[in-house]
């Protein structure tokens, strides 16, 4: 099997899914198409792809890291510790906190795809969460 069609299936996988994708959800899925493929190959080009921008890995707090194509449109998320609930957050909300960053600190930010977590305001008005935000400390 050649390294560059597990590549472009996988791709496809992630570019297709309309949400985010542990490697063992992306195994199965492209599994589908090519039955003899080894659960390894897909974590060695799943880093191979990551390490060439063309898929981000993040940690959305479900336990395992999970990927997705880069490409159209940048965004970010927030993850309810409560419920789960992902809100998306468009890049241009980041993108200048990013370049103040970078400016003010003399760095350059290699990361693609934020992930912030706390609670979303239907768990807030269960209670959850209560405890003093970070930022009024």
């Amino acid at each position: 099997m050649r390294t560059t069609s597990v590549n472009h299936f996988i791709l496809e996988t992630l570019q297709d899914s309309q949400t985010h994708l542990n490697a063992h959800q992306v195994y199965e899925q492209v599994r589908q198409r090519l039955p003899s493929l080894n659960p390894s190959t897909v974590y060695r080009a799943l880093e191979r792809l990551a390490l060439a921008g063309k898929i981000s890995v993040s940690d959305m707090g479900c336990g395992a890291v999970v990927y997705e194509a880069v490409g159209g449109c940048r965004h970010h998320h927030l993850v309810c510790h409560g419920c789960g609930a992902v809100i998306t957050l468009g890049d241009d909300l980041v993108r200048g906190w990013f370049a103040q960053v970078e400016a003010g600190h003399h760095f350059q930010v290699a990361t693609n795809h934020l992930v912030l977590f706390g609670y979303c305001e239907a768990c807030r008005q269960k209670g959850e969460g209560q405890e003093q935000s970070l930022w009024e400390a």
